[in-house]
């Protein structure tokens, strides 16, 4: 186990910020980044469903396809090392083929994996309700990469790296850029947000948050 201390652990936390602006020299290393990538894959998911996929981003003609309609980077594209699109399960129902691969993978019985499956089929249709609509069951499945993308930031800050959570975008025109040049399958999978990496270029303002 790490004997990373408490003041070291809040450092980390304090150097974290958005990062609007990129020094385009600097580039995060391939050990760096496939660090951060493994952050994302060990992250926690309800029922262990793991229901995501990442995309790393570096092909600049798509960067740029995707550009006009991504606001919510502020600064030229290129200037992040690296761009990580996230995306969330369409269809995870607990009677999906998905679902009963992602339990398979336990060793589980065949009555075990009737009684598991019944679990879940109560946990979406009473518990959460999710099973309403695609749209209530693709956002909980978007809920789950939220926690990889906390993971993921939170790592490449402890790696001294920079990061960037991106909400602001064309969700439809991304999704349909990034589909047609065949980086997912548009009925399986939808992007559910964006992280951008790199090294700071500016120092960032103090960070502003409710009192304890």
């Amino acid at each position: 186990m790490s004997n990373i201390t408490r003041e070291q652990l809040l450092e980390i936390f304090n150097f974290r910020a958005a990062c609007r602006y990129y020094d385009p020299s600097k580039k995060v290393s391939r050990e760096d980044m496939d660090c951060i990538l493994e952050l994302a894959r060990l992250s926690p998911s309800s029922v262990g469903s793991e229901p995501w996929k990442f995309i790393v981003l570096q092909n600049q003609a798509i960067r740029e396809k995707i550009h006009p309609v991504a606001w919510g980077i502020k600064h030229p594209i290129a200037e992040a090392s690296h761009i990580v699109v996230l995306l969330a399960k369409k269809g995870a129902r607990y009677d999906s083929e998905f679902f009963r691969e992602s339990l398979a993978k336990r060793g589980l019985t065949p009555e075990q994996m009737d009684a598991t499956l019944a679990r879940y089929k109560s946990f979406q249709m009473n518990d959460m309700k999710i099973l309403e609509s695609e749209r209530t069951l693709f956002d909980w499945c978007s809920k789950q990469t939220y926690i990889a993308l906390g993971n993921m930031m939170t790592g490449a800050a402890a790696l001294g790296i920079d990061s960037c959570p991106i909400e602001g975008f064309d969700y439809d025109e991304v999704n349909r850029i990034l589909a047609e040049e065949g980086l997912f399958d548009p009925k399986e999978y939808g992007v559910s947000c964006m992280v951008t990496f790199g090294y700071r270029a500016k120092p960032i303002t103090k960070k502003y948050r409710k009192p304890a």
